[in-house]
Order: structure tokens, then sequence, then C-alpha cells
């Protein structure tokens, strides 16, 4: 099999223009980047044309080391619909240069089912990162500024909540101490990143609804708290406008195409274990503007990114999905059985069926949203078809809709039985209004807890004293109403990332909070998780390297 950088290299690309006219886009509206990515205006949304279309959520059981394969199985639905004659887009996240050079090496989909130009939106694509890093890192300059030059009036922060922001993995800039050296190189004081996707800048502009939303909910930004604890956001510096400025351009999404030629808006790239997972919303609605069928993903397993995706995407933009897919693996399916990663690619028939409780509880979880739900087993070279029966054999008893994804290996034609499932599931049983995890007058406590019990399967939840003080503060400032975005480990339902399977009658910890309360979203950090990741001994990295004028090492 060649590798996915040699297929991409390999596929004949169209004229991106030529791509838009199959959906109708207007081509006169295309801001170019090259011959074959275009960015379209966030105007072009047509409210009266998404009503007819069905959107379908592809999320997944919990994600292990040996790779779901989620991007991959959203690019190859929409090929494998488009070859049933449907007209469909899928409306995806932007890689972070942090995971392409880290331990992931890209994330377009693979093998014949991948995003093109792949190396373009891998790397700097067309600047949204950047846009929204230096948005982030210029408020930051702005309010050390502001702090240094309004000092002699008595003005000063209690506690600053606002971090900078860089799209590369740096564990050693976690935290960080500024301002030292003389008095005019600032005010010394702690500082540190995280990662773009985690920023709530990304957030902002994943949720908002056009430029106009954009300038308010970065007015509404809460960078810390006063001397006389009070709430200090952008809109005291009344820098807003500034803001938007540098990203006047990165709120418009991204339209590439697939190896088949098939269309697809690639647009914002939050983190589902640091932030809330999605796509942006203008994206989202965007695509369904434009096509029958629009595939969008969530972030890692069903317990992160299907859950935000409805508790907070969905309940502030509107939509109601009409089927969510659910993606296994065998290998998924044997590390949750407690077979050993080393040892996932060997047979194992006990290891696959004692899987199956994670992709189980999974499922009730999403059919307690409301959802209609197909499974689909994404194939890899290595599976038997006794594997592969148990997981079939088992839905069947569960009245569940089952399909296998080839598309790794045969793009659109590897899809077309699981596109037609979809299409006919979608006709018979789409899925009823949402039902969503809490509601927004419970309490900040009350959502936490209801997420972490009923989703994850938590015993009870602890609270250490730093989550407790600030729980308190924003509920006393008024942002109690605001929906849960909470950040933990991708590899297990608790917030330890060995406890694979489905755990039962664990401790879940919340360690701290942060307030995004431009993004309108509490974000409780449980667990020693991270919001700026670390490099491994071996980056993917070493191996990323340009030969004879072509960019290698990607996957």
């Amino acid at each position: 099999m060649k590798s996915d950088i040699e297929i991409a290299h390999e596929c004949k690309l169209e004229n991106i223009e030529e791509v838009a006219k199959i959906y109708g886009i207007p081509t006169e509206e295309l801001e170019h980047y090259g011959k074959y990515i275009a960015k379209v205006p966030v105007r072009l949304s047509d409210k009266s044309k998404m009503s007819k279309s069905k959107l379908i959520l592809v999320t997944s059981i919990t994600p292990t080391k040996a790779g779901i394969g989620k991007t991959t199985t959203c690019v190859g639905l929409v090929q494998g619909l488009s070859k049933i004659g449907k007209k469909a887009l899928a409306a995806l996240r932007e890689p972070s240069l942090g995971p392409c050079f880290g331990m992931k090496g890209g994330a377009t989909g693979g093998g014949y089912s991948q995003l093109l130009p792949m190396e373009k939106i891998n790397l700097h694509f067309t600047g949204d990162f950047h846009a929204i890093s230096a948005a982030n890192n210029l408020i930051s300059a702005l309010l050390d500024n502001y702090q240094y030059q309004h000092q002699a009036e008595g003005f000063a922060l209690k506690e600053v909540y606002w971090r900078r922001t860089m799209d590369i993995n740096d564990r050693n800039l976690r935290s960080i101490v500024t301002g030292l050296g003389g008095r005019t190189n600032g005010l010394t004081s702690e500082s540190g990143f995280d990662i773009t996707p985690a920023s709530e800048i990304m957030a902002i502009l994943c949720l908002a609804e056009n430029e106009e939303d954009l300038e308010e909910r970065i007015n509404n930004i809460l960078l810390g708290m006063t001397a006389d604890n009070k709430p200090f956001t952008v809109r005291d510096m009344g820098v807003a406008g500034a803001i938007v400025t540098l990203l006047h351009e990165a709120i418009n999404p991204n339209f590439v195409q697939t190896t088949e030629n098939t269309g697809s808006f690639v647009h914002g790239g939050p983190f589902a274990n640091i932030a809330h997972g999605c796509n942006s919303v203008v994206a989202t609605k965007l695509a369904m503007s434009y096509s029958d069928y629009v595939v969008t993903e969530a972030g890692f397993g069903a317990d992160l990114g299907a859950e935000k995706f409805y508790d907070i995407k969905c309940r502030k933009a509107g939509l109601q999905p009409d089927l969510t897919v659910l993606v296994s693996t065998t290998q998924g399916l044997k590390m949750h059985g407690g077979v050993a990663l080393e040892n996932v690619k060997q047979p194992n028939a006990e290891g696959v069926r004692r899987g199956l409780e994670n992709l189980d509880k999974h499922l009730k979880n999403l059919q307690g949203f409301g959802q209609t739900v197909v499974v689909t087993l994404n194939k890899f070279a290595t599976d038997t078809e006794e594997e592969i029966n148990i997981v079939r054999e088992h839905c069947k008893e569960l009245n569940v809709g089952f399909a296998i994804n080839d598309a790794f290996v045969n793009g659109g034609d590897g899809c077309k039985d699981f596109a037609q499932l979809v299409v006919d599931t979608i006709e018979a049983k789409p899925s009823a209004p949402l039902k969503f995890t809490y509601s927004d007058t419970d309490s900040v406590t009350e959502k936490i807890e209801k997420v972490a019990l009923n989703i994850y399967g938590a015993k009870e939840v602890v609270y250490e004293p730093a989550a407790k003080k600030l729980i308190d503060r924003l509920s006393q400032w008024g942002y109690g109403n605001l929906p849960v975005c909470i950040a933990k480990t991708q590899y297990s339902f608790s917030d330890n990332a060995k406890n694979y399977g489905v755990p039962k009658d664990f401790v879940f910890t919340i360690r701290d909070i942060e307030i995004n309360a431009g993004a309108g979203i509490i974000v409780a950090i449980a667990g020693d998780i991270m919001r700026m990741p670390g490099l491994s001994k071996h980056p993917n990295a070493e191996v990323i390297k340009v030969v004879n004028g072509e960019i290698t090492g990607l996957s």
C-alpha cells in the first residue's frame, strides 16, 4: 500500500471553481488561495436551503493509540454518497501543527479518502491558525500594556486569566514569567502558553455566527479580576475592533476537495480533549446551504466530541443532526477488551467481544440524546472475518445498522453500502429532537455532574479548592447559565488515561475552571490534562522534510 502522501501526489486535482460549480457555490464569490483552495464568504449561508439538508455527525468509540480513523470515515462517506448519486459535502476541522510535527503527522484522512492538497491543509493552509494565534497574543500584549500604562492611576488586576497561544507543542512554555529586566520592560508577572486549538479565540471563531457576533464575543472575553473583585473584559480596553481585523479573513470557511474531487469545508480546529472539538458553525451552515447531505465530525470519542457537539454547538447554533455514525475498529475494541497495544493486529475474537462493552456505552449515550445511530467498522488489513462478524452480529442483536467502511483502500467505492445505509436510515427513522444532558438553568456543578455521572459513568465528582473558588466567582458574576466544556483525557471515560474499556465506580476530579465568557462556555479541567501538549521522545518532526521539491513524512 502506498503512503498517504504518495496517493495524494498521484491524484488529479480539479480547479476549485469546478468543484464549487457542482454544488452551486457562486464561483465569482470565491477568494482564491492558489488553484485548489478558496475561502467562501460567510454571507452566502442560506437558512432557507439549510432546512432541506441532512446533517450527519461522525463520532467514535473511545480512541486508542491504534487509531480510529474518523476523518477518513467522514471523507469516505461523502465520497460514497456521491457514488450513489447524492449531493454531499463534508464540514471538518483544520489540522494543528502541534500534532502534525508531534505524534500524528497529519489530519486530512488517509489512503484513498483524503482532503487535498494535503500538505497545504496540514501546514499553513490559509493562515487561519496564525490569525487566531496573532489575535490571541495581541490581546495579551494589549492587556500587559494596559496594566503598565494605568498603574499610576491605581489600576491593577488581582488575577489574570488570559494566556498566550502558539500552534506548536512546547511543554517549556506551559508556565513562564514575563516582564523581567528593567522597569520599562513591563510588569513582572506569571503567564503561560496554551496550544492554539485550546485558545478561547479558536472557540469563539468556531461558535460565532457572523462577524458582528464575532466582535460581540471578543468584547465579552474575561481577562481577569480587578483589585476590587470585578470582572475585567476586552470591552473594558476598547480593542475588540482591532482583534476582529486580524480575524476578518479567518472567519470565512475554507473550501477544498477530496481525492475523488468531492467538496469539503475545512474550518476551525479546537481539540475535543481540551476544547469543544467541533469545526465552525459557519462552515457547517454553509455546507448545509449547498448540499443535500452534510457529514461533520466531532473530535475523539463520543464522550468528548459528540457530547460537546450536541450540548454546546447544536444548543447554541440551533442545529439538529439527522443521524449519528459511531466509528469502531477491531483494534480499538481489542484494546478496550484488555489486549495490549503491541498485540492488537493479531487475531483475537475474544478481545473484540470484551471490547464491545465500550461500543455499547457510547451507543447508549448517543441514543440518550435522541439520536438514531449506525455503526461502521473502519476496516484494517489485519481484520479477520470472524472479528468483523462479531461486531456485525452484535449490532444486529441490538437492532442497530452496521456497515463496513473500506474507504482507506477503495475510497468512495468502499463506502457505497455504508452510504446507502445512512440514506435509508435517515429516510426510515431520522433522529428525534435533541435531548440535552443538562438545562441552561442548572447550576455549574449540576451540569458538570450530569455529564460526568450520566455520560462518563463516574460514581462522584470532587472539586479541588481552586475549582470550587472559581465556580462560586463565575456564578456571582452571572456566568452560571453557560454550558460546560469538560477537558479530560481522550483515552478513557474517566480522568485516568490508562483506564480503558468502561471503567466503573470511579471518582472524577475537577482540578481547575476556566471561564470562556466570549465563547460562552465554562471549561472544567479534569485530572492531569494539559492545554499545552509536549513532544514525544521521537516526534514526527524527525521524518518530515522536503525531498526534490516535495514534502514527505506527512501521513
